[in-house]
């Protein structure tokens, strides 16, 4: 049980963690009650977030509204699920993250829309077939610099994704940072009949970069109603054999 316990924290903290999606925002990439794995172990040798990959990230401030209600647990019990929630075998309360596609990096401008309706990047219009059937690009127009360090991030379902376009009056202006990410979204992992590797887009990662100049966050026109977005539910680590069958909470 101790071997058992340290392997799911280590795993947890530096390796791979499991998160459970909540909402559709990222239909029809990822579906409600999909286990995503998310790698931890890369940006302990600092890889950054590149356009197109889907990532886990904390709430930069303003996203989620992180109501919970008061646990009615007693002192033992309570004890005992922070000890399994904080080895993540099980789902947390408190967990703030959301999980959403990047679309922008540093020096990148992203905008909406063009004639035909496309967000483009840095002036070429995004060819996006990852997109919810039925939903446009974006009904809400845009037009923002990357400033470096952080992310431009938006949610495959648009039209019910809490994403950057909606948070453009937060600090940050609606871009996260780069320090803030979890990790990346690699692989659908249940259930078996979705399972399956998340690539990413060629027409994203095949922009060109613009130049580093310490980007800003100029003209945006924002609107509309903010949907709702819960978290994301952390990560179930019992995938593997050693460890057991169920882990953690992400929020969406």
């Amino acid at each position: 049980m101790v071997v058992a316990l340290v392997v799911a924290l280590v795993m947890k903290t530096f390796l791979v963690q499991v998160f459970v999606i909540p909402s559709g925002s990222m239909e029809q990439t990822i579906q409600i009650g999909d286990r995503v794995l998310v790698d931890k172990f890369t940006p302990w040798f600092g890889a950054e977030p590149e356009r197109g990959e889907v990532v886990v990230f904390k709430d930069p401030g303003g996203w989620l509204e992180g109501a919970h209600g008061s646990s009615t647990d007693g002192p033992v019990l309570r004890a005992a699920k922070q000890v399994l929630t904080f080895v993540g075998l099980l789902p947390s309360d408190s967990e703030q993250d959301l999980i959403k596609r990047v679309i922008g990096v540093g020096g990148d401008t992203v905008e909406c829309c063009d004639e035909q309706g496309r967000v483009s990047l840095n002036g070429v219009p995004l060819d996006e077939p990852y997109l919810a059937p039925g939903n446009p690009p974006s009904r809400q127009p845009f037009k923002v610099k990357v400033p470096e360090g952080r992310l431009w991030v938006m949610g495959d379902h648009r039209d019910v994704s809490a994403d950057s376009r909606f948070h453009m009056g937060n600090p940050g202006q609606g871009t996260i940072p780069v320090s803030g990410v979890v990790g990346r979204a690699f692989m659908i992992a249940w259930p078996p009949g979705r399972v399956h590797q998340l690539g990413v887009p060629v027409s994203l990662s095949s922009v060109a970069r613009a130049p580093a100049d310490g980007g800003t966050v100029p003209n945006s026109a924002g609107g509309g109603p903010v949907p709702e977005e819960p978290p994301l539910v952390m990560g179930v680590l019992g995938i593997l054999p050693l460890i057991g069958r169920r882990a953690g909470r992400v929020r969406p």
